[in-house]
This record gives structure tokens, C-alpha cells and sequence, in this order.
């Protein structure tokens, strides 16, 4: 078998490895907060963000196309070296998602990858390889506006359900419905995280195949489209129960409404950006409407040393999976000057699986699973029970201690009035 033939085998390896991690790395995005208020139980949530995840993935191809035929630019690259920069960049993303996956921080998948191809090219080729204004445009802009529009509409979706819902006479608040609700909300996040992630992987796929010469269209082929689907539905069924613990528990207590909220305008952001080709962090937008739909609920508290470690994790996604692209990128190169390409591959790739192997083997010393990710819907059984008397809101509390202190204040009167009659 030839070099060049062998390598494209390994980048379509990895690539669809990386696109496994893409699938248990972001479950948490659409499933963890329907699994926090008992709308899902839990491995049926993740069945069911599989198969939507699988049935997105053929929706749309325009994310596909901005990694393939955008980001990189290919007449800069020979068919030499292509192929071993784009190895390079999916090592950098792989141990990226690997080690956020192990710390339970939900950081963008996406990110992970470009920051490996970005460090890969600088380092094999040069920065005039990279067309930093498609970066810019449609990775960096959309990094910063896409969490900060989902958290304000999940802040004013959810002020508006708590102000359409308010209790009454002790009456139940109408907020039960929104546990339903989320199944349709969360199942859209799902189906649109499959028309933006799953296209990142087939455009990487597709971009070695243009490199090598065995593809011009920058469209992805059938075969890639339905392996990309397939992997990353895969990936999903796992769960990533890490992370899911972190976004339906860390940041804040999510109630049926705020659920509802943020599943809803994280779907329309992902939806809208896929449409325009924008290729985001379906996490970052996550994450943003669990925060913005933790600030709309009155007396709801968002855990903001949580928050912080996140976004420090999202500052370092680019750097970090670019500094081990780059790395990657290194070793190919150096061996590529004495005519041992294959071996500086062979050196990358062992490396590689060594730190995916230790990785996993230390995440097993204290496993998170469907049984423990969420221990209060887990130990129920079954989605959580929704009372049919719903506790007293504080309103309602302050009434009664009114109407209890006329009550009290009438009896002693009463008291008074009797007391002195009898005086007399």
C-alpha cells in the first residue's frame, strides 16, 4: 500500500474518532436539561438525541463546505503534505475533547478542531495558507454572538413563561406542561446539533480527499455523509455523562420552564447558523442559554465559579488543540525532510492513542454514568413525579401570614370584648 493511500485511511480514522468525541462531547447540549427536570429519563435521552443527531446530519452540507472549501487554502498546500497537516490538526482536536471530557467542562468540539488545523497548517506550511477572514467571519464572530443571543433569548423566553404562568389562589402554576414541552425543544437541539457537528467532520474528510486529488468538488460524497451520520449518532448514544451532569446540574438548578427556554433559543441559534453556513460551538451556545435562562428566573442562583471555569476553557480550546496540532504538525515535518514521512505519522499516531488509552483509563477510577450523572431523576426510576399541589409561592406565603395575623388579632379582640363583658 502506498504512503499517500495509507495516511488518507488514518485521517478518515481519526476523523470519524474525532467525530465519535464530537457526539458524547456535546449529548450534554440538548439532553441535559430535559434529564435535570425528569422530562427524559436518561438513557432514553440519549436514544433519542442519536437518532436525531443521525437524521440532521443529512439536512445540511453548508458547514461541511466552509471547512472544506473555505477555512484552509488548498492551492497553498501540496498534495504532499495536505494530508499529514490535517492528521496533525484532528490529534490536536481528539485530545482536546478527550481532556474536557475527563473535567467535565463543556467546551466546543468545534473549536478543538479548528485551533488543530490552524496550528497544523501554521507550522507544516505558513499562515498564508490559513484565509483568517473566513476564520474571523464565521468562526471567531460567531464564537463571540452566538452565546451571548442565546442567553439573552433564553433570559427573555423565560421571563415571559414565569409572567404567563404565576400562581393564584393556590392554584397550580401551569408550568407542568413545559416538561413536555422539553421533548420537543430538546429533540430540536438534537436534529440541529446534527445539521452543524456532523458537517464539521465531513468536511475534514472531504478536504483530504481534495488534497490527495480523488475529490474536486468541495461537496461531501454519499459515503462521507452517511459515516460522518452514523459516527456521530454513535457517539451520542454514549452519552457524555460528564458533561451533562455539568450543564443540567453545574451552572444553576433548572426548572421545567427555564428548561424549555434554553433548549428552545439554542435550537433557533444552531438552526439559523447552519442555515448561513456558520460553523459554531453548538456547546458554547448551550451553555449560553443555560446561564441566560438562570438569570431570568427570580430566586434562581447561577453558579458563576462554574461559569468561569468554563469560559477559561473555552478561551484555551483554540490555543491548547492548536499548540498539539502544531506539535503533531512538527514531528511529521521534521521526518518528512529525511524521506520518513510515514514514520513521523506512525510516531503521531502511537502518541496519540497512548494519551486517548490514559485519558480513558483515569476517567474509570471515578466513572460518571446514566445511574449517577443525575442521581435525583436516576434513583427515581423514571422521569421525576410532578405534584399535583404545587408548594406556595412567596406571594401566596405572605397573604397567608396577613390573613393569619388578622385572624389572630380578630380572636383577641373577641377575647377582650368577652373578657370585659363579663367584668361588668
Amino acid at each position: 500500500m502506498e504512503t499517500a493511500t495509507l495516511i488518507i485511511i488514518l485521517v478518515i480514522a481519526f476523523a470519524l474518532f474525532f467525530d465519535f468525541t464530537n457526539g458524547f462531547h456535546d449529548t450534554a447540549n440538548a439532553m441535559a436539561t430535559p434529564i435535570a427536570t425528569g422530562a427524559l429519563k436518561p438513557k432514553v435521552a440519549v436514544l433519542l438525541a442519536a437518532v436525531l443527531n443521525l437524521v440532521g446530519a443529512f439536512l445540511s452540507t453548508e458547514v461541511a463546505k466552509t471547512i472544506s472549501g473555505g477555512m484552509i487554502r488548498e492551492d497553498q498546500l501540496s498534495a504532499a503534505i495536505f494530508p499529514e497537516i490535517i492528521f496533525a490538526g484532528l490529534i490536536g482536536a481528539i485530545t482536546w475533547n478527550m481532556l474536557t471530557w475527563l473535567l467535565g467542562l463543556p467546551s466546543s468540539s468545534s473549536h478543538a478542531l479548528f485551533g488543530g488545523l490552524i496550528g497544523a497548517t501554521l507550522v507544516g506550511v505558513g499562515a498564508a495558507a490559513i484565509d483568517f477572514s473566513v476564520v474571523i467571519s464565521k468562526v471567531i464572530l460567531p464564537a463571540v454572538i452566538a452565546p451571548l443571543t442565546a442567553g439573552i433569548i433564553a433570559y427573555t423566553v423565560t421571563k415571559i413563561a414565569y409572567a404567563m404562568t404565576r400562581r393564584y389562589d393556590s392554584k397550580p402554576d401551569g408550568r407542568d406542561g413545559f416538561r413536555v414541552g422539553q421533548i420537543f425543544t430538546s429533540s430540536l437541539v438534537a436534529l440541529a446539533h446534527g445539521t452543524n457537528d456532523a458537517q464539521k467532520t465531513m468536511g475534514i474528510i472531504t478536504l483530504a480527499l481534495i488534497s490527495v486529488g480523488w475529490q474536486t468538488d468541495p461537496d461531501p460524497q454519499t459515503w462521507v455523509i452517511f459515516a460522518c451520520a452514523i459516527t456521530i449518532a454513535l457517539g451520542t448514544y454514549m452519552g457524555g455523562w460528564r458533561i451533562i451532569r455539568t450543564l443540567g446540574k453545574g451552572l444553576t438548578d433548572v426548572k421545567p420552564a427555564q428548561g424549555f427556554a434554553a433548549e428552545a433559543s439554542t435550537a433557533s441559534t444552531i438552526l439559523a447558523s447552519s442555515a448561513l453556513g456558520f460553523a459554531l460551538s453548538t456547546t458554547q451556545v448551550a451553555s449560553g442559554s443555560v446561564i441566560g435562562s438562570g438569570l431570568g428566573r427570580r430566586g434562581s442562583t447561577v453558579r458563576w465559579r462554574t461559569v468561569g471555569r468554563i469560559m477559561v476553557g473555552w478561551l484555551l480550546t483554540l490555543p491548547a488543540a492548536g499548540a498539539v496540532g502544531a506539535g503533531a504538525a512538527g514531528v511529521v515535518v521534521w521526518f518528512n525532510t529525511m524521506g520518513l514521512a510515514w514514520l513521523g505519522i506512525l510516531i503521531d499516531a502511537v502518541v496519540a492513542l497512548l494519551i486517548i488509552l490514559g485519558l480513558f483509563a483515569r476517567s474509570r477510577r471515578n466513572a460518571v454514568t446514566a445511574n449517577n450523572a443525575m442521581s435525583e431523576v436516576a434513583d427515581s426510576g423514571a422521569a421525576v413525579r410532578v405534584k399535583r399541589n404545587p408548594p406556595p409561592t412567596r406571594r401566596q406565603r405572605a397573604l397567608a401570614r396577613d390573613e393569619a395575623r388578622r385572624e389572630s388579632a380578630a380572636r383577641r379582640a373577641a377575647d377582650r370584648d368577652a373578657n370585659g363583658g363579663a367584668r361588668r
